[in-house]
């Protein structure tokens, strides 16, 4: 928002402070609980970022709706609008997130269990934290609002006579807006209005639909032969950068050695005396023989 009232940037980082303490919440129990730190759990607040910050601006959207419903409604019934319209899709995509790696436990790789156990703790704890602690932090900005706040240091804006005749930006930094009233009300946000007066009548054309459609029917097809094609198996060749040496290492072994078939290795499993010259040699005719 350009209205210094309006501005919701404080009620952002409180979105992404809402994710970083589910991540810390989680770790610290899975930690707690004994479960193995291992590297790839380092990406895990990645994803939950990503997720918390999808379920702020859900949350967000649906408190600026119940306002625009409810022109005089009070604090509680505005935030029991935004949950009724909210919380549902932050349920559900907590819940299939949840589930998509609490089955990923049942893997058989240790590091993978790890990983699924800690990334799914964290997003039952980053769905706790939508719903309350950045619950209240929405009924807080909204307060902020109702007193006639500034954005930044939550000093009571005034307007005069001497301040309305400043320039634009001053009026837009100190005052609220441009013309030097600070209304606690906007209009809707132009994204919104995009949205819903352009780009939607925009799809229900029956022309933009059939292609759609059309597009539609290319991708899937499009997917199913690349389906079709997978082949199981890796190329460690994919796993270095381009100019590692571990790419013509590869080329050359496959072209000179890969007719010798797989390496074959003896391990010795027990304590043996190598400082002994005796032993020594008897481990050498041993490889001899072998061979």
């Amino acid at each position: 928002r350009l209205s210094c009232i309006r501005n919701n940037v404080w009620l952002a980082c409180c979105g992404v402070v809402s994710s970083g303490l589910a991540v810390l919440t989680s770790f610290g129990l899975m930690l707690f609980c004994g479960v193995p730190f291992v590297v790839t759990v380092g990406n895990a607040p990645f994803l939950i970022l990503g997720v918390g910050v999808d379920d702020m601006f859900i949350m967000i959207a649906s408190w600026e709706q119940s306002s625009r419903k409810k022109e005089k409604s009070d604090v509680k019934s505005r935030l029991a609008e935004t949950y009724a319209e909210a919380a549902l899709s932050v349920t559900i995509t907590t819940l299939t997130d949840v589930l998509a790696f609490f089955i990923g436990t049942w893997t058989a790789f240790p590091s993978v269990r790890s990983f699924c156990l800690y990334t799914g703790t964290a997003f039952v704890f980053c769905y706790i934290y939508t719903l309350t602690f950045f619950g209240a932090i929405i009924v807080l900005n909204h307060k902020r609002e109702q007193g006639n706040r500034h954005w930044l240091t939550c000093m009571p804006v005034g307007v005069d006579k001497g301040q309305a005749e400043k320039s634009c930006l001053y009026n837009a930094c100190c005052i609220g807006s441009c013309s030097g009233e600070s209304s606690q009300t906007e209009g809707e946000h132009p994204m919104s209005i995009f949205f819903k007066k352009y780009y939607g009548p925009f799809f229900t054309n029956k022309w933009v639909k059939a292609l759609v459609v059309l597009l539609y029917g290319a991708y899937l097809g499009g997917s199913i032969y690349g389906c079709i094609q997978i082949r199981e198996g890796i190329d460690l060749r994919n796993l270095a950068s381009d100019d590692s040496y571990i790419i013509p290492y590869y080329d050359d072994n496959d072209k000179y050695f890969s007719a010798y078939g797989p390496r074959v290795m003896v391990v010795i499993t027990e304590s043996v005396d190598y400082w002994n010259e005796t032993v020594r040699l008897g481990i050498g005719n041993c490889t001899e023989n072998l061979e």
